[in-house]
């Protein structure tokens, strides 16, 4: 028997199920999930040193993110129709033997192939155990929830450099790495005993040739926004042809899933305006939040001449005002509403991004700390409610799907504000490089991440006006 949901979209749990164990094991998935972008990141020296592989080293990261995106929409719709904890057990199975093999691997090649399958294994983390969070808590609880979760990121953002930096100094790199199987064991431990949904027992129908062509298709398009612009020019025939290639592939997958009877992407879920909306501002504002990430550290030290510490350290207020803003806004959200507090957020990140681009050469470092905390703050209280609107709009057998379409997006966002950022900025840069062409560059990108800051703020007026955006229930 299917569990079913209760009128505020909360699901009946069976009476074994132990919520505070099942949380303590999806924030320990979660955290080293998040652990693994920055903790990879320390050791890059010491890899690269022992594994002699200077000029295939970005691949180390690219391709973690090219599998992760492919996969996340594949294990969102497997974890609706199998169930939410047999998918979580095979997402983090394969990220702990990704690991395992990373931190073995002898060559950069094999890295390379491991990350892959660590990536892949990532795909599952973040859509499933929102989606498990989804079902065990009613709407205001979710809030709530998606806030303490929010905080697990800014956390491992934290300890990640530090983390790293103990291994490689004092043990060795292998063990950012080996690092994951104890906490993935105790993570899988946890949901497996004391996670328990009845699932209705029926022949499954899996859309093989859909999840096929998805993955060609936006591998294509990763692939070439990856390495566009650095490894191959955006108008080399290679890049043109992978840009084409996406394209026609994805129309093809657009007309199996329509004609599929069981589709890995129900096309009916993007009738639902709410998601369509939140999926687009989801796009928008973590491609600004990367944008962010990346090229502030290089104005804290190539313009105001500070540390390099002192610029790895910049994005902390961010990382520190992003969960504060989760937690306040998943209590909130249900007194002000959805709507209400997302249009809020979103305001403060256009304040943020004026802010950014009014910067001038001799703009003190207090400057930045105020735009970070301020677009931070901005960003909490616009994931947080998001994502318990994309859970809420769906019922249970959509909510997997719901939730991975929206981690698909912020994971595009991010990929294609790197690759477009990275273009403006070269083309002022490379010429001369002074620090006025840097400026030139920097404010460039500040231009078109207020403009993307905007964009947002108009897009989350199209959603809907009641204040109970959350509770709805779409048959899609």
């Amino acid at each position: 028997m299917r569990e079913k949901e209760t009128a505020q979209g909360s699901l009946r749990l069976a009476p074994k199920t132990n919520v505070n164990l099942v949380v303590a094991g999806l924030l320990a998935a979660m955290f080293i999930g998040a652990l693994d972008a920055t903790v990879v990141a320390t050791a890059t020296p010491h890899m690269i040193t022992d594994l002699h592989g200077e000029t295939l080293f970005s691949w180390v990261f690219a391709v973690y993110t090219l599998t992760t995106c492919v996969a996340t929409p594949i294990f969102g719709k497997l974890a609706d129709l199998f169930g939410r904890k047999a998918v979580f057990a095979a997402g983090i199975g394969l990220f702990v033997l990704g690991s395992i093999l990373c931190g073995a691997a002898q060559s950069i090649a094999e890295l390379i192939w491991f990350r892959a399958l660590q990536g892949f294994g990532a795909g599952a983390l973040a859509p499933v155990c929102f989606t498990i969070i989804g079902d065990l808590f009613s709407g205001k609880q979710r809030g709530k929830m998606m806030g303490v979760f929010s905080s697990v990121w800014s956390v491992a953002g934290l300890l990640g450099p530090l983390i790293g930096g103990y291994f490689v100094d004092q043990v060795s790199w292998r063990w950012i790495f080996y690092i994951n199987v104890p906490i993935g064991a105790a993570s899988l431990l946890l949901v497996i005993v004391f996670l328990h949904q009845p699932i209705e027992r029926r022949a499954k129908k899996i859309d093989y040739l859909g999840a096929l062509i998805f993955t060609i298709s936006f591998s294509a398009l990763l692939y070439a926004l990856l390495s566009g612009g650095s490894d191959h020019s955006w108008d080399s025939p290679l890049i043109v042809g992978l840009f084409a290639a996406s394209a026609i592939l994805f129309m093809l997958f657009l007309w199996i899933e329509k004609r599929a009877e069981e589709p890995m992407m129900p096309l009916s879920i993007f009738r639902i305006r709410v998601l369509n909306v939140i999926n687009f501002s989801g796009f928008l504002t973590f491609s600004i939040t990367t944008g962010l990430t990346v090229y502030s550290p290089i104005w804290i030290q190539s313009v105001l001449g500070n540390s390099a510490t002192s610029s790895g350290l910049i994005v902390m207020p961010m990382s520190l005002a992003w969960p504060l803003a989760s937690n306040i806004a998943g209590r909130l959200m249900y007194r002000i509403g959805v709507k209400a507090s997302i249009v809020f957020g979103s305001s403060l990140v256009v304040a943020g991004s004026i802010w950014l681009i009014a910067l001038q050469m001799n703009s003190p470092y207090v400057y930045w700390i105020g735009i970070l905390v301020l677009i931070g703050l901005g960003m909490g209280f616009v994931a947080t409610p998001s994502t318990v609107a994309v859970q809420s709009v769906v019922g249970w057998e959509q909510r997997g799907v719901a939730n991975a379409s929206s981690m698909l997006l912020r994971a595009m966002g991010q990929t294609v504000g790197i690759a477009v950022f990275g273009t403006i900025y070269n083309q002022h840069v490379t010429t001369l490089g002074s620090k006025t062409e840097l400026v030139a560059g920097m404010h460039a990108v500040f231009l078109l991440i207020c403009g993307i800051a905007v964009a947002n703020l108009l897009a989350v007026q199209l959603l809907p006006k009641h204040r109970n955006v959350m509770v709805q229930q779409t048959s899609a």
